[in-house]
């Protein structure tokens, strides 16, 4: 990957310009690991019964009663930096009735990174990547009810010192490029029927994270996540899940400057940002599964219902606004993620795309493999 030097030091000190509240730092926690979550739209909180549980809702592991261990790569958004990807491990191990461990981690990175001055010179090159190791536990407190909390530490290397010390012409007196930080996971599962599961979790509660000398620091990506999985057809033939569900990013919530948004705008704002997922998931004799997702983040304008006007000109609409409300644009897009596997006695293989979320062209494939014992 090429940037100018100026180009690059933003990237890395992005979330340090804007204000604590508006933009959250580490943001590669907030990318979905594994295929098959990927390919329901990330709607994930209310299954939780594989290793990614470890990711998307710690409860699940307390419903868990055998080990597994699932590997994912993903050559990740390729279209925004051709030498970016994404790598997930995670691993449970059951402690029968004593509840059941989780274990991830997580590793991305941009790929190499050119440092060349205003002059055009060319002065190095490094690799910026960013990682979260979480180690928890899920605990079933009632036949119906599992509960589980992880900890998670997070280090985020995006510049060297060695750049600011070749670039202090252009950048002054500005260093450090490196955060570390740590959060905590909080997750519920509660199954009030074998055909219905509910789950909700919150994500990376902990200090902010900071990357400048200044002591400036940005808060992490808090989220809540609130699902519901509806399995209306569990047949030896056939499984069929319907998965719904919100995830709310919790950073900069009802913020209003100037103070002129009445509460109830200010919750329907709320609403409308948040993001939502849809999974549809078919099985067919535990042997082959297919899953389609649709996902809208209308804020982030990521998926959604993409449509233009006349004049060429875009708007996003979430699902429910373009079936039933009057609009004056033709379909373009839709933000729909696919995706299918096959499982063999205690092995599967995932595959999942979600390149059509996203606003620009790229290939966005993860490949996951998983075992249980």
């Amino acid at each position: 990957m090429r940037l100018s030097a100026i180009g690059l030091v933003m990237v890395a000190l992005f979330s340090a310009i804007y204000p604590a509240g508006e933009n959250p730092g580490a943001v590669f926690l907030m990318i979905w690991p594994g295929s098959r979550p990927t390919a329901l739209g990330g709607a994930f909180t209310a299954v939780a019964d594989d290793a990614t549980a470890t990711y998307y809702n710690i409860g699940g592991l307390g419903f868990q009663n055998r080990g597994a261990i699932t590997l994912q790569h993903a050559n990740w958004l390729p279209g925004l930096y051709p030498g970016m990807y994404y790598e997930f491990l995670g691993a449970t191990r059951s402690l029968r009735q004593k509840g059941t461990l989780g274990f991830n981690i997580i590793y991305l990175t941009t790929g190499r990174t050119e440092v060349i001055n205003e002059q055009g010179e060319y002065l190095g090159e490094y690799n910026t990547f960013d990682i979260a190791a979480t180690i928890g536990y899920g605990y079933k407190v009632l036949p119906k009810l599992s509960t589980g909390v992880s900890f998670k530490f997070i280090y985020s290397f995006l510049v060297p010192d060695w750049v600011f010390l070749v670039m202090q012409k252009e950048l002054g007196n500005i260093s450090g490029g490196v955060g570390t930080t740590w959060a905590l996971d909080m997750g519920l599962l509660y199954k009030p029927f074998p055909f219905l599961s509910v789950g909700a979790a919150l994500q990376n509660l902990g200090p902010n994270i900071a990357y400048t000398t200044s002591g400036a620091s940005d808060p992490l990506p808090r989220m809540l996540r609130i699902g519901l999985n509806y399995m209306p057809i569990q047949s030896k033939l056939f499984r069929l899940s319907l998965i719904p569900e919100m995830t709310k990013v919790l950073v900069g919530m009802f913020y209003d400057p100037e103070d002129t948004l009445t509460f109830s705008q200010e919750l329907s704002y709320e609403y409308k940002e948040a993001w939502k997922s849809f999974g549809i998931e078919l099985t067919y004799y535990d042997f082959l599964s297919a899953r389609l997702g649709y996902f809208e983040d209308l804020t982030g304008a990521r998926g959604g219902v993409r449509i233009k006007d006349k004049d060429d000109r875009e708007q996003y609409l979430s699902l429910p606004e373009f079936l039933f409300t009057k609009h004056g644009g033709k379909l373009d897009k839709i933000g729909l993620t696919f995706g299918g596997g096959i499982r063999f006695k205690k092995f599967a293989f995932d595959i999942s795309l979600d390149h059509l979320i996203y606003d620009f062209s790229t290939d966005n494939y993860k490949f996951s493999f998983s075992y249980q014992f």
